[in-house]
């Protein structure tokens, strides 16, 4: 077993992860606890507001230098961009924004977060035919599948970066070049991925992450990206001030949208969630998504064999480098106790997540982040 690395050795957990005083946290890919940094940054700025304007108190440059740490995240340009809230918020402004023609089909993942279900679903009603990908493994979603289960008439992809179940990850850049050369959008649900694993836009044309999971930001302060060729496109499904022209707040006779990301932020902005946002990308940035990606993995490359001995069911073992990920999910065949066992855990201050299958059956799901140091993973390991 490697050792943990230097940036994990930093007394980075203790300071600015409280939580590890009080339990072991490993449910990240569920609603992360906060830095202390972001929660800090977050109560400055709510004291300040007690001050007077709420808007006019937001930190100077907050949005301009927010799409920008984003941007750098996302391989992007910040113009592309856009402060929208909650990943289903984005993903229901992509699905209802394109204009969608007669005989349009998009292909979707059925056994996906309903969040990136459900938007796509709804498109039936207006005609399009919505085809569900077919695959061997729940949540191992190929290059292939994709290649031999689209055809002249789709029109797009959409797909997560990593199934929240599994944690079987995406090889969304082979995926996304082959779409791309047949003039197939391309949209993906990356809350998964995005501040665990580098997950780059140069083949996507829509992504959409809130910032509640290995951003280790606040809720419904996520983000969504629109490549700049495609804004013209994407029409808003939402009107208000500050994405349609008003100057002096004056309504105008015709509909003019703002040219860039911000055309999809109709209203008011969500400024608490946004400061916080701000400060879990500087985080994030700071450390390195690589650097973080690989202690993940490391962190799995022991674990996994530690349950299996243990008589557990993996599930995405043996991954493939492309596709593991910081989510393991295990169950024991035979075992109906795990629900109980997860409320074990949780009394023991150990925090778990407990998931389920179309069939019913229940997966105990980890999901660690950088700051989860082996000795804890251990602990766990002993109350199992």
């Amino acid at each position: 077993m490697r050792e943990e690395p230097a940036f994990r050795d930093r007394p980075l957990a203790g300071h600015e992860f409280p939580v590890v005083q009080e339990k072991i946290f490993l449910a990240h890919a569920a609603v992360c606890p906060l830095p202390r940094r972001v929660a800090g940054a977050i109560a400055d700025y709510t004291r300040q507001c007690t001050l007077g304007d709420q808007e006019r108190l937001v930190p100077p440059g907050l949005l301009e230098t927010g799409r920008s740490l984003a941007a750098r995240l996302l391989g992007s340009k910040p113009e592309e961009v856009a402060f929208v809230g909650p990943t289903s918020l984005a993903l229901s402004f992509i699905a209802s924004g394109l204009a969608w023609r007669k005989n349009d089909n998009i292909l979707i993942y059925f056994d996906d977060y309903p969040s990136n279900v459900y938007p796509w679903m709804a498109l039936a009603e207006r005609g399009v035919q919505v085809r569900l990908i077919n695959v061997r493994q729940l949540g191992a979603i190929r290059p292939i599948d994709v290649m031999g289960q689209v055809d002249e008439q789709t029109r797009l992809v959409a797909l997560a970066s990593c199934h929240f179940v599994t944690g079987c990850r995406l090889d969304h850049q082979a995926i996304g070049k082959f779409l791309r050369e047949r003039n197939i959008l391309f949209s993906l649900d990356a809350i998964q991925t995005l501040g665990a694993f580098p997950t780059t836009v140069g083949h996507v044309d829509f992504l959409a992450a809130d910032a509640h999971k290995w951003l280790l930001g606040p809720c419904a302060a996520g983000l969504m990206y629109v490549r700049h060729a495609l804004q013209e496109k994407l029409r808003p499904a939402v009107y208000g001030w500050h994405n349609v022209r008003c100057p002096d707040y004056v309504a105008q006779e015709q509909i003019a949208f703002r040219k860039d990301s911000r055309r999809f932020e109709p209203g008011t902005h969500n400024f608490p969630g946004l400061v916080g946002l701000h400060a879990a990308l500087e985080l994030i940035l700071e450390l390195g998504v690589e650097n973080i990606a690989a202690e993940l993995l490391r962190k799995r490359a022991w674990l996994v064999p530690a349950l299996e001995a243990k008589g557990c069911r993996v599930l995405n073992s043996p991954a493939k480098p492309e596709s593991a990920s910081g989510i393991i999910a295990f169950d024991r065949p035979g075992d109906a106790s795990l629900p109980a066992l997860h409320q074990r855990l949780e009394a023991a201050g150990v925090i778990t997540s407990l998931r389920a299958d179309r069939q019913g059956r229940h997966y105990l799901r980890l999901s660690p982040h950088f700051y989860n140091t082996d000795a804890e993973l251990h602990r766990f390991l002993e109350l199992l």
